[in-house]
């Protein structure tokens, strides 16, 4: 496999000359023995620039080195495939900027969550220009945006502390914002709500919270699955462009549905409608976000000040000095296809000429680099436009090959795990919220409102319904294998398997082992057992379900 990805330029140029040669005489089919014989030339050509150790790495191959290179070249001829004019264009600016970017997130984020709003800056910033430039603002958007000396400190601290980061995300900004504002005037909501992302994930698809919140608009677990985002051990769809800012759009429609104000909305957002009311009801009754700031969690009290600095930034960059970088490709430059058969990154990679690295960039809700195939559940591929063409016409092809290399492939796939959308948690004695949510790694708030708790109170035997990020989990397997008894003592799980018969040697860990997404307290919980004595012949639940 490594030989394959380190000569792939040398592979992708015999490709193209025995599809050239294909193509001068008339049909493969008519001329195999030309183009075998072409093949085979090239081949020997090829071998002969390889050094010593390259070229006995290849020799050492089931095929041997001049095969190995015909079988690449029979691949160019099957399926056409010719080379891609834009390749050299594949590290252009935005997937430059989109790889800078990955580590702006933290920066992005430690910044909203310690924004001190009443630090002063010193920056030239004339105030009464400000105020004029923030009514103008306030004039166009339906969020309520008026001069405070608070703002005003966030703005300065924004143009010399993070002058930077402002101008990366205007260059990533150019990918993004075009899809951004088409799903949000699909919604009829604010466009200026774009800038949202920067403040959530600084537009990095697969930013992750230190609590878990996951993509462009950083959904939990639990609140993805209330909206519909799917996330299996190939797949989160929090991570996926398109559906994450679909779902972001409803939920966000549903807050500004309670509190009838974008600026509460946006709060409730990112604290979520709990702490938002609890806030109002602390403060009298205001609805002001300025008037309940200082009842909001301390990472929500500089939420939307950062929110309208990021905005200010952007429609007066120009003013301030703030330059992006031309952006290559934009998001409505690519397209999808249904995938109908599971297919690694590195196939289609080999296949239609794209770079890893873009396909990762264009693909970013599929964790494992592999595309998987689930009977009642589409999965997309998303290239752009040119490389989308070869895939759609040698799709059957394609499909034949993937097939034929994972039969020959050394080491199996990962097996999909299916996160259930719920697990029911039955209290004991001993225990609280907080312990509860630490074990889930969830929030003690989100734990409130998925059950309606109003207080912390729990009785012994109470059911909690947890979304939880490490949910117990399902093996599937799409065909079953004969094992052969190892010394470690592993078995092939059965499919849906609900019961485990305990044998010699079998304790709750190496159980535990076996079955992804249980862990030995679910054993224990689910069996009521409370040493770690096993009897052999013994049935084990592998769920939380009658026996």
């Amino acid at each position: 496999m490594q030989i394959r990805k380190k000569y792939l330029g040398l592979f992708g140029l015999l490709i193209f000359a025995v599809s050239v040669s294909a193509q001068q005489n008339d049909t493969i089919v008519k001329n195999k023995s030309k183009v075998d014989k072409t093949s085979e030339i090239i081949a020997d050509t090829i071998a002969k620039d390889l050094k010593g150790a390259e070229q006995m790495e290849l020799m050492a191959s089931p095929n041997g080195l001049k095969d190995n290179l015909i079988i690449a070249a029979k691949i160019g001829n099957k399926y056409h495939l010719k080379d891609n004019p834009e390749a050299a264009k594949y590290d252009s600016i935005w997937l430059a900027e989109q790889y800078k970017n990955t580590a702006l997130f933290d920066e992005m984020y430690k910044e909203v969550a310690n924004l001190d709003v009443d630090a002063v800056t010193k920056v030239e910033l004339d105030t009464e220009t400000l105020k004029i430039r923030l009514e103008e603002l306030n004039q166009k958007t339906p969020f309520n945006i008026e001069y405070n000396p608070s703002l005003e400190n966030v703005i300065k601290s924004f143009l010399v502390r993070k002058r930077g980061l402002m101008e990366r995300m205007l260059t990533a900004s150019q990918f993004y914002f075009p899809m951004f504002e088409q799903e949000l005037d699909n919604y009829n909501m604010p466009l200026e709500i774009k800038y949202l992302a920067i403040v959530e994930s600084a537009l990095n698809p697969r930013a992750r919270s230190r609590v878990g919140a996951t993509g462009l608009w950083q959904f939990m677990y639990g609140t993805g699955k209330e909206n519909d985002l799917y996330v299996s051990s190939y797949v989160d769809d929090r991570s996926d462009p398109i559906k994450s800012t679909k779902a972001a759009c409803e939920y966000l429609t549903k807050l500004y549905g309670i509190f009838g104000d974008w600026d509460l909305a946006l709060a409730a957002y990112n604290s979520g409608p709990g702490n938002v009311n609890k806030a109002i009801r602390r403060s009298g009754g205001y609805k002001n976000y300025w008037n309940i700031r200082r009842n909001l969690p301390r990472e929500t009290a500089g939420y939307l000040p950062a929110f309208i600095a990021t905005m200010y930034l952007f429609e007066y960059a120009e003013e301030h000095g703030l330059k992006a970088k031309p952006v290559d490709r934009p998001y409505f430059e690519t397209d999808t296809v249904h995938v109908k058969s599971l297919i690694a990154f590195e196939q289609i990679s080999e296949l239609v000429g794209i770079s890893m690295e873009e396909l990762k960039a264009l693909n970013p809700s599929y964790k494992l680099q592999i595309i998987p195939y689930e009977k009642g559940r589409d999965h997309f591929l998303r290239l752009p436009l040119d490389a989308l063409g070869k895939f759609v016409t040698n799709e059957e092809a394609i499909y034949a090959h993937v097939a034929n290399e994972l039969k020959n492939k050394e080491k199996p796939l990962p097996q999909l795990v299916k996160s259930q959308d719920r697990i029911r948690y039955r209290v004991k004695s001993g225990d609280y919220l907080g312990k509860i949510a630490n074990r889930y790694r969830v929030r003690v708030s989100d734990l409130k409102r998925w059950n309606g708790l109003r207080s912390n109170n729990l009785r012994i035997g109470q059911r909690l319904t947890i979304f939880t990020r490490n949910p117990v989990t399902t093996v599937t397997k799409k065909t079953k294998k004969k094992t052969t008894n190892t010394s470690s003592g592993n078995e092939a799980v059965a499919i849906g398997s609900k019961v485990h018969m305990v044998k010699e040697g079998d304790s709750l860990w190496t159980i535990s082992r076996k079955y992804p997404g249980i862990t030995i307290e679910n054993l224990r919980e689910w069996n009521g057992i409370s040493g770690n004595n096993l009897k052999p012949g013994t049935k084990l639940k592998l769920c939380d379900c009658p026996s």
